[in-house]
């Protein structure tokens, strides 16, 4: 099976991987991609990032999310996604929110609709400042004190957009706009599910932010699971 491993140069490159022209998901009689995203080799130490301000909301010392590798090495946090699948992805059935909570952003990625709103929240109680590296969409750089407990952005267009806390340094998040369904984020054992693929030939592309990028040709059967294993590795 071939595979190939890339490493985004740029925020802007990443677009392309939540788009797509060809492929149409809603299909009767469609199967699954179930699948691992695992760390290859020994996975490194968590980074502990010391805390220089805010303490008593902060705490003393975080650690980064920016790779998160699990006992049986599974990756936590990378994004899984059905290459050229067409839309829309679905609406959700609740408010989508991106929270502050403990110095630090909550939940590390967030999969969103393109077009949707996001409600981002400051439960800390000091001041933190939202700032958004995006290309497609209008970048954000907005102070939110500790009493604007509440700021609502729409996201319009699909990308994988940075996000950080310019009063915090450690705080690191992103934001995934997605064009189509057929996108999954991997959970803490480094599990994800495709739903509702057409049966035949299916590129799956897996992006983390600190590892890269991977792409693997698979083959769907109507009404059974697909199961595919990525192994990123660090460079």
């Amino acid at each position: 099976m071939r595979q190939r491993i890339l490493v985004p140069c740029s925020l802007a490159l990443m677009a392309a991987f939540l788009g797509g022209t060809s492929t149409q998901v809603t299909a009767q009689g469609g199967g699954s991609i179930v699948g691992e995203v695992k760390f290859a080799g020994t996975a490194p130490a968590p980074k502990v990032v010391k805390v220089n301000k805010d303490n008593q909301a902060c705490g003393d010392e975080k650690k980064s999310e920016d790779l998160v590798v699990g006992p049986d090495k599974g990756i936590r946090w990378a994004v899984v996604s059905l290459a050229g699948a067409k839309g829309p992805a679905p609406k959700p059935d609740q408010k989508l929110v991106l929270d502050q909570k403990g110095c630090h952003f909550q939940p590390h990625v967030l999969l969103i609709p393109a077009g949707a709103e996001v409600d981002i929240l400051n439960n800390d109680g000091v001041l933190h400042n939202i700032h958004t590296f995006a290309t497609a969409n209008p970048s954000i750089n907005k102070a939110q004190p500790k009493f604007k407990k509440v700021m609502t952005e729409k996201f319009e267009k699909p990308e994988i957009i940075k996000v950080q806390c310019d009063a915090h340094s450690w705080m690191l998040g992103w934001i995934v706009v997605a064009a189509h369904p057929q996108h999954a984020v991997t959970d803490a054992a480094g599990a994800f599910k495709l739903d509702n693929v057409p049966p035949g030939k299916h590129t799956v592309e897996v992006w983390h932010e600190t590892l890269g990028k991977m792409t693997k040709e698979v083959e769907v059967k109507a009404g059974a699971p697909t199961k595919v294993t990525f192994e990123l590795a660090k460079k």
